[in-house]
């Protein structure tokens, strides 16, 4: 059992008891306002009455029965909802637990239903995104794999790969019957057709990580260029220390903004300039390592300087550098004396993006925001599109399975004998099915789960 609304006060609280012991727990301490309609035995409804310990009265509660197997764990489930002051709960979950209920551990519920085939281990860990995604979008893409989306593609791909171990090994252990084996023209080219599967469905991890983790976004540029300036205004608070004098920000300010849509992981960064300050060329290199490691980098430039063509040493590196990744704004757009004026080569090269913009008076947020939103869905107009791969588990088990595959296309391009290339085709098997939970070890299950909140 567990309390599975957040503790605090409130209008109600709900406790959660789960297993073959939940109906006796319940009967003991339920006194229904209808008992005739409590004991006709339906599930799905809500029953009124008070919840009792011995003579004691401890709260006023509805009770939601849903008997399994056709309930969330595919277990009997009951609900109490009583009233929202921490006491009443506390009352009511001591009463169960002397009446024999055993407290959840986090992720419980969710792993029961796991285990009973309820969902998959990529529809739990869905569960687990939704309750904690910060955007829309990440809530939306938390929706489509907990409707199956993400898993239908794994399954699909992963039943091509059993497929083929099936064909090898039954031509390997029983040459005597009357099969019809795959040739080795035909296996490569099954290898090579679920090779391109795995490789569509590691395509869209990039995204399915950024949508759900959030996109490392560096603010870089000289001092007094408008980086806290720009913090602030995406946080809508006076985050960073804005003054007139140079290298105020001495270290990384990181913050969480959504922006577009999407989720920015910010990173204002100490000036880039050269200094003989000891403590600002520590937060200087410190940049330089948050350019290296960023998912996009916002160079931010005084647009006066850059009409003039008056780029400093460290901001054609970050151009030159970090040209796949970067978008430039032309900061204080505003107040040029006029708008004309060429732009340097470096920012004319193909692939940067340059933004005229005024942290004042917020001119180019529209197509920050767009730019942005752009880079991580990629021209897709739905986060559920497309199967998307969304976190660092499934990712790594998908490119491990894809390792083996290659190492069996290899083998088979070698004229290796099938019981080895059947070897590695197993591994491939093996390392796909971590995905859904096919093959799930206890430990891998354990790690999971834990990271779920209790009474989930």
């Amino acid at each position: 059992m567990a309390l599975a609304t957040p503790p605090g006060e409130g209008a109600i609280h709900l406790i959660r008891l789960n297993g073959a012991e939940a109906a006796r727990i319940v009967a003991g301490c339920f006194e229904p306002f209808n008992r005739e309609r409590w004991e006709s035995g339906g599930g799905y409804t809500l029953h009124p009455g008070r919840f009792r310990e011995g003579g004691t009265e401890l709260d006023q509660v509805l009770i939601g029965r849903m008997p399994g197997p056709a309930s969330f764990t595919g277990e009997d489930v009951y609900e109490i909802n009583c009233h929202g002051g921490m006491l009443a709960a506390q009352r009511i979950i001591a009463a169960c637990l002397r009446a024999g209920a055993a407290v959840a551990e986090p992720g419980e519920f969710t792993l029961r239903a796991f285990l009973r085939g309820k969902l998959d281990l990529v529809q739990a860990e869905a569960i687990n995104d939704l309750i904690r995604a910060r955007t829309e979008m990440a809530a939306d893409l938390a929706v489509a794999q907990l409707g199956g989306v993400l898993s239908a593609a794994v399954l699909e791909t992963r039943g091509e790969i059993l497929d083929m171990l099936v064909n090898i090994e039954a031509g390997i252990d029983f040459p005597e019957e009357e099969t019809d084996p795959l040739t080795r023209a035909e296996l490569l080219h099954r290898l090579a057709v679920t090779k391109e599967r795995a490789l569509d469905l590691l395509a869209g991890s990039r995204e399915g990580r950024v949508i759900r983790e959030g996109l490392s976004t560096v603010i870089a540029g000289r001092p007094n260029v408008g980086k806290s300036s720009l913090l602030n205004a995406l946080l809508r608070e006076e985050r960073s220390i804005v003054t007139d004098i140079p290298g105020t920000t001495r270290d990384e300010i990181r913050e969480y903004v959504t922006v577009g849509g999407i989720l920015l992981h910010l990173i204002d960064t100490a000036g880039l300039r050269a200094s003989e300050d000891p403590v600002e060329k520590l937060g200087i290199e410190r940049t330089w390592k948050a350019l290296n490691l960023a998912d996009v980098v916002i160079l931010m430039l005084d647009a006066r300087d850059a009409r003039r063509h008056e780029l400093s040493a460290e901001e054609r590196m970050v151009v030159a550098e970090y040209a796949g990744k970067i978008v430039v704004l032309l900061n204080k757009t505003d107040i040029l004396p006029e708008r004309g004026g060429e732009l340097p080569p470096e920012l004319r090269a193909e692939g940067i993006r340059v933004i005229p913009f005024s942290v004042k008076t917020g001119l180019g947020m529209d197509e920050l925001a767009l730019d942005l939103r752009g880079r991580v869905l990629a021209g897709s107009a739905s986060v559920s599109a497309e199967p998307r791969l969304a976190n660092v588990r499934q990712i790594n088990a998908l490119e491990r399975s894809l390792r083996a595959l290659e190492k069996a296309e290899e083998a088979m391009q070698a004229s290796a004998p099938l019981d080895l290339i059947s070897i590695d085709i197993r591994e491939a098997l093996e390392e796909i099915s971590q995905i859904t939970g096919d093959a799930a070890e206890e430990e891998l299950l354990t790690e999971i789960f834990s990271r779920f909140c209790v009474g989930k």
